[in-house]
């Protein structure tokens, strides 16, 4: 891809959510503003793509990690009850 404003695939894989989104909305933009050609239409198009999949992997862990912690920490099981029935003081 030549087009100013497209990029690569490895240049993709090094952006961070809102920077993907960004340059998402702004591929967006160019193509529903028209007047490109059909190959820098193709271009955008497949850059596009690049870039949602870049923030749909983002979005993918985000949820993932919200999950987690919603989930909360492993329970650990209680051991000797209450009192610490084990014998054993700590005094």
């Amino acid at each position: 891809m030549t087009d100013e404003g497209t990029g690569t695939v490895a240049e993709t894989g090094t952006l961070g959510y809102e920077q993907a989104r960004d340059e998402l909305i702004e591929v967006v933009r160019r193509l529903e503003a028209g007047g490109t050609t059909l190959e820098e239409s193709l271009a955008l198009w497949e850059r596009g793509e690049e870039l949602a999949k870049v923030c749909r992997h983002w979005l993918e862990g985000a949820r993932a990690r919200l999950d987690a912690a919603l989930a909360g920490p492993p329970e650990k099981p209680v051991e000797g009850g209450a009192g610490g029935g084990d014998g054993e003081s700590s005094d």
